[in-house]
């Protein structure tokens, strides 16, 4: 499992973003304050504070994970 924080701060940041997780395999959860939501959420995702960067939790582990954080590393701050 990886946490990283990450920023979509914008409609077309988080259509991108759902779309480049959807093709992984593996789980995502996005954690603000006391929520967790699914990641490939898209509605999920815009119920949460968009204005501050997110926790992301990859479920993953090793190769896996660090291929996912590449392909994601333009939202990660």
């Amino acid at each position: 499992m990886k946490r990283v924080k990450i920023l979509v701060n914008s409609i077309e940041k988080v259509k991108d973003f759902v779309n480049t997780i959807s093709k992984q395999d593996a789980e995502f959860d996005m954690v603000s304050g006391r929520y967790v939501i699914d990641a490939k959420s898209i509605m999920g995702i815009f119920s949460l504070d968009l204005s501050e960067p997110i926790d992301l939790v990859v479920h993953a582990e090793g190769e896996q994970a660090e291929r996912i954080l590449d392909n994601i590393k333009e939202y990660i701050v």
